[in-house]
């Protein structure tokens, strides 16, 4: 007797191929996988006054609200002012005496505020990923608002993200400082801001696969 092949039902068919392109969704949504930090990993928060935590005190900053979230050691180098080029001069050092086994770097706000280029900007930020990343250091992004109103994160922190392929926290800046409530002026967060902050890093982290989600503690 010949076989012959049953054909699914076009609803059966539909289902399937809207069942695949909910994965693929979902698997484009997800960002890059970052190894898991164990309880003694130390995290190196870099960046500028974001990170030094201008606006609120010492132990209100994100890097200390994190560390407290983590259970993991955090280490603040922030520097308020700092263009991203005196970053990619300072970042060397930096990495070689903390030894961190994640950076999370946050920077560029200051650049974007005086207008400097965005690809200057972007090629600072690109050389401190490899920086990093030739020391065997995986990335972490934070990505800061465009000029102007505050309302979106600058196009320039995707491209950098898309190209290096790091996680990039792209919404939490840009809804903060557009929140008076969460501002200490208007280029800072105030303690809940950086709260807010924190949290959004560990929610990244989490699904990067780096810690524990903050559901599971």
């Amino acid at each position: 007797m010949r076989h012959v092949m049953s054909i699914p039902p076009v609803r059966s068919r539909r289902r399937r191929l809207a069942a695949l392109a909910l994965v693929g969704a979902l698997a484009a949504c997800a960002p890059p996988q970052l190894p898991r930090l164990g309880p003694d990993a130390r995290i190196l928060a870099f960046g500028d006054s974001l990170t030094h935590g201008t606006g609120a005190a010492p132990a209100e900053s994100y890097p200390a609200v994190l560390e407290q979230r983590l259970g993991r050691n955090v280490v603040p180098s922030g520097e308020p002012g700092e263009l991203a080029s005196g970053g990619r001069r300072r970042l060397p050092g930096v990495l070689d005496r903390v030894r961190p086994d994640l950076l999370i770097l946050c920077h560029g706000g200051n650049d974007i505020l005086r207008g400097r280029d965005p690809a200057a900007i972007r090629d600072d930020l690109e050389a401190m990923v490899r920086m990093a990343r030739r020391r065997d250091v995986p990335v972490v992004l934070v990505g800061v608002p465009a000029r102007g109103l505050f309302t979106d994160t600058a196009s320039l922190y995707y491209q950098v993200a898309e190209d290096l392929g790091v996680p990039l926290e792209d919404e939490a800046l840009a809804a903060i400082l557009t929140d008076p409530a969460l501002k200490s002026d208007s280029v800072h967060p105030n303690a809940a801001g950086y709260r807010r902050l924190a949290a959004a890093i560990h929610g990244l982290l989490a699904a990067a696969g780096a810690v524990a989600s903050p559901a599971d503690g």
